[in-house]
């Protein structure tokens, strides 16, 4: 009789048996079980503040966390961190030579302007159902309904980014519980306390803390889905690096009236400087900036097969014609980028001052990829700048080197993070493709070999020594980063229903 009832629960949350091509997955009705199960916790959740530039905050999280955590059977631990501590998690039963997966989330959230949100506070979470082209406020309860709407979408700060995932997880446990079944995997868990700010302590931590995080593979739960909303797998991601170039004019500001046509003005021969460094086509003219990044038959099937659709892309962008780095936009994204994200050198509008600048100067930001670090890749323009004939200063030049050399110039390497890249191949991406094909049935998964944007995961990836993908959860249109953030419900179940799937997958 006990063995009847435990398969009934087996049946009732988690779906059928196991058949023989593997399990089936998780219905809807389950998952909306699980997440109703999670909704209040949720919103408690959101109503906490978790910009990690105050600490107090970010401590409040990692107590509410740990607590809930603790309540489902995890051992915990936290992580110090200058008063803002990353959590950690554990399931204490172990899986019988299983491998063990680390799953890595963040609890921090980006900072907010409240008068910006559409909203009384992004700390007081709102359920709204779309009417149109806007929205309507409709009562949290009807989060709790026997049939859960979909398109419902709960706004606040990080319902998507990244406290959905993390409730989602759990709710995927509390199936496992409910069933009482453990996962077939050994799981760790970390909670990120400074993703927003770059992981600037990941590093320190990891080490700190190898043989604790130690693992078979990484899975990083954050950002969202492909836009054709596909369960997606992401194999790498670029880094990110800090550039600044500042040419220099004459010692100060002069009269542009006493002095024009005849003291050459900086803020020229930067806009020359720059405009040498990309041609017509947004290509980078800097030599040997794509050499290294050279892609399979394989590879550049697999970035077709993500369906991009282009058009759409273009419209949304409001351009007529895209940049001919790559033949799409997932080719583009495997190569270097050099983006000038400003330039300065004097005054503009009401304050400007008719005067030939003393210096102009031009930040960049060049996302990297595995083959081309920021190191190599600061040395080519350090050639390229030199080879339009200037000379680098380490800061404002001395009056010799005025005297020495017609142009001047500084270049300096900033922070950033490094690119990183797990195989297509890879054992872990044949397992996440396998569990979420199964947990999403009907629905092929995408595969993007590597991210344009910059994560900090390679701190963490480079001291634990272990194959990582990223598997995004939540909607694309979730206004992460900006006001009137949200999570849809839908993605809400999905997620669940994914993650379900990976923690009955042997590894």
């Amino acid at each position: 009789m006990r063995s009847a009832c435990l398969l009934a629960a087996l049946v009732t949350v988690l779906g059928a048996p196991a058949a023989a091509s593997g399990q089936e997955p998780m219905s809807q009705q389950a998952a909306q079980k699980l997440a109703q199960g999670t909704f209040r916790e949720f919103l408690e959740l959101l109503a906490l503040p978790n910009d990690a530039i105050n600490p107090p905050d970010i401590q409040k999280n990692v107590e509410f966390l740990e607590r809930i955590f603790q309540k489902r059977g995890f051992t915990t631990r936290r992580i110090e961190n200058g008063g803002k501590p990353m959590l950690y998690a554990e399931w204490p039963r172990k899986a019988p030579g299983a491998r063990t997966v680390l799953f890595y989330m963040h609890l921090d959230g980006q900072p907010v302007v409240d008068r910006e949100w559409s909203q009384p506070s992004p700390w007081k979470p709102v359920v709204k159902k779309r009417n149109g082209a806007g929205w309507d406020v409709v009562a949290s309860d009807a989060l709790f309904g026997a049939a859960l709407d979909p398109e419902l979408r709960i706004f606040a700060r990080s319902a998507s980014d990244d406290k959905a995932p993390i409730m989602m997880f759990l709710a995927a446990f509390d199936g496992l519980k409910d069933g009482g079944a453990d996962p077939a995997i050994n799981v760790k868990v970390l909670l990120d306390s400074e993703e927003e700010k770059g992981s600037p302590a990941m590093r320190a931590a990891a080490e700190a803390h190898k043989e604790l995080l130690a693992c078979d593979a990484l899975i990083i739960q954050d950002g969202p889905r492909h836009q054709s909303e596909r369960p997606t797998i992401v194999f790498g991601n670029r880094g990110a690096a800090h550039v600044s170039l500042v040419v220099y004019g004459p010692k100060q500001p002069l009269h542009s009236g006493h002095f024009g046509n005849y003291v050459p003005n900086p803020a020229m021969r930067l806009a020359r400087l720059v405009a040498s460094m990309k041609d017509d086509q947004g290509r980078v003219t800097v030599r040997g900036y794509y050499d290294r990044v050279k892609l399979t038959a394989a590879e550049k099937k697999v970035l077709a097969e993500t369906g991009d659709d282009e058009p759409a892309i273009r419209r949304r962008t409001g351009i007529q014609v895209a940049e001919r780095v790559g033949q799409s936009l997932q080719e583009a994204l495997q190569y270097p980028s050099l983006n000038v994200r400003g330039m300065s050198s004097a005054s503009v509008g009401d304050k400007a001052a008719n005067i030939i600048p003393h210096q102009a100067t031009a930040d960049f930001d060049l996302r990297t990829t595995p083959e081309t670090p920021p190191e190599y890749l600061f040395g080519l323009l350090q050639k390229h700048v030199e080879a339009q004939g200037y000379h680098l200063v380490k800061g404002p030049p001395t009056d010799e080197e005025r005297a020495s050399f017609d142009k001047l110039a500084t270049l300096t390497l900033g922070g950033g993070s490094r690119a990183v890249r797990t195989p297509l191949d890879a054992p872990i991406g044949k397992w996440a493709y396998a569990a979420l094909q199964q947990g999403t049935p009907g629905a092929k998964p995408v595969r993007i070999r590597m991210m344009g944007g910059s994560v900090p995961t390679d701190s963490l990836v480079e001291a634990l020594g272990a194959p990582f993908v990223i598997i995004p959860l939540v909607n694309g249109d979730n206004n992460q980063h900006t006001f009137d953030e949200n999570v849809r419900i839908g993605h809400y179940l999905d997620g669940i229903r994914a993650i379900t799937a990976m923690l009955r997958s042997p590894y």
